[in-house]
């Protein structure tokens, strides 16, 4: 969390250039949602993603970024992220997370990168309570992180909780939250972290979603946020595959992601990814989303 990698800062014209291009991830949230189904074949689900792009005019980030062969990440059951989608074809009950991109070109040829990730489940009905559960906490661990975040912006905290750690504390709470109540064990990754994002995917800093003593940067705004919380139903540990890229829990426990590009602005924060830039899922916390006119 200690980086001496500089932060890119963006002015409100450029947070404005990502809106664009969290539009256009939502949009193929949207379309995914609606074509994900029992007997539908992961590639086919890319296919979807890359229409979904192609439509908007944008450019997929997923696809060749270091020789990745998709545009969109399809990690199932025990698969945690970076999951290739292929021929296998998916299952009533089966817990699928779908991690997305793209970018727009402003006139100079400058990128503007959104990322965002959701998990559902295959046919509406959980196999389990333990999926229901790890689904929802992870959602949760997003939002009550999406919120710190936001409150540091308003100038309402301080210590660690106007720091980057804001994220890491919030996602390990909520967490510790769902053992209490809910009497589970969940694992957070730690070998994958959220990051900046701006002209390129992935950029400073790295976005912990677990508590650690050093002081991570102090939040501001211009700062934007891919934060992603990764939970497992088991352990942290886990492995890649011979393909080079899918990263599977070590214990076969299941995974789930939920991820949103989120700018500081003044006063608190924008959810660039979201279609309502975060009204929905800021409510519940007696927050308002801060868009730039």
């Amino acid at each position: 969390m200690l980086t001496r990698e500089r932060i890119e800062l963006k002015t409100p014209d450029q947070v404005r250039r990502m809106r664009r291009a969290g539009l256009v991830v939502a949009d193929i949230h949207a379309a995914l949602r609606e074509a994900v189904r029992p007997g539908v074949t992961t590639a086919e689900l890319d296919a979807v993603s890359a229409d979904a792009i192609a439509r908007a005019g944008a450019h997929s980030n997923f696809l060749g970024y270091y020789d990745y062969p998709a545009t969109v990440c399809v990690s199932v059951n025990d698969e945690v992220v970076h999951g290739i989608p292929g021929e296998r074809v998916l299952e009533a009950g089966d817990l699928v997370t779908f991690d997305c991109g793209a970018y727009i070109l402003d006139d100079d040829g400058t990128q503007w990168h959104g990322d965002a990730a959701f998990t559902t489940v295959v046919g509406g009905h959980y196999g389990s309570d333990s999926d229901r559960v790890l689904d929802a906490t992870t959602r949760q661990a997003l939002w009550d992180a999406i919120a710190a975040v936001a409150r540091a912006a308003a100038g309402q905290a301080d210590g660690r909780a106007a720091r980057l750690n804001a994220v890491g504390d919030a996602v390990q709470a909520a967490v510790a939250d769902a053992a209490e109540r809910e009497g589970v064990h969940l694992g957070i990754l730690q070998d994958y972290v959220g990051h900046g994002i701006g002209t390129a995917m992935h950029m400073a800093p790295d976005v912990l979603n677990y508590s650690v003593k050093r002081k991570g940067p102090r939040l501001r705004p211009g700062m934007v946020l891919a934060i992603e919380p990764m939970l497992t139903a088991g352990g942290p540990e886990v492995d890649e595959l011979d393909d080079g890229w899918t990263v599977v829990t070590r214990d076969g426990s299941r995974a789930a992601q939920w991820e949103h590009t989120v700018a500081l602005v003044p006063g608190g924060v924008w959810v660039l990814t979201a279609p309502d830039g975060g009204v929905e899922g800021l409510a519940p916390y007696g927050l308002e989303p801060k868009p730039l006119a």
